[in-house]
């Protein structure tokens, strides 16, 4: 039987526990699922790729998933895909705003590579407003991120904010 290879790629920056909901349920879709972590041109990103990686590698660490591994990847993600044998591409859904975006990228790659399907996940209810950005602006003036991410997490994000200093005054 051929494994079942799946990617769920992102800059995970930080990683949230609405990332780690979405890597703990899309590991039980398939055999084995790569986390891709790429670079985004657009986003101004806290950690570098490195530190994202082991980031990553933490959490799934802390998940206990063994069909889990961390890549990195700064190319075309359908190229990607191909490359690590992936037969799906898992993106997490938090909103409809997500689905828009989402679903116009899902066609992009649709034309680039039809053998690899996209699966969608919908974040459980209680994750929903999560985003990466959002707990970056938290953390950066002052605010409390526990409820967003992990402890480990919590501790690297607040560790960089004391490197790069925090933003705001009352």
């Amino acid at each position: 039987m051929t494994e079942r290879i799946g990617l769920y790629p992102g800059t995970f920056d930080p990683c949230t526990r609405g990332h780690a909901d979405i890597i703990r349920r899309g590991a039980k879709l398939v055999d084995r699922l790569v986390i891709g972590v790429t670079t985004n041109p657009s986003k101004n990103p806290m950690f570098t790729p490195d530190e994202r990686m082991d980031m990553m590698r933490s959490e799934i660490d802390r998940l206990g998933l063994d069909n889990v591994e961390i890549r990195g990847f700064d190319a075309l993600l359908m190229k990607f895909a191909a490359h690590v044998g992936a037969s799906v591409i898992i993106r997490g859904l938090r909103a409809v705003a997500d689905f828009e975006y989402e679903y116009q990228m899902a066609g992009m790659n649709q034309q680039i590579d039809d053998s690899i399907e996209t699966v969608f996940l919908m974040a459980d209810i209680s994750l929903q407003p999560i985003a990466s950005k959002l707990v970056k602006e938290i953390a950066l003036y002052g605010g409390d991120i526990a409820p967003f991410v992990s402890p480990s997490v919590k501790g690297l994000v607040e560790a960089r904010v004391a490197k790069i200093g925090r933003r705001g005054s009352l």
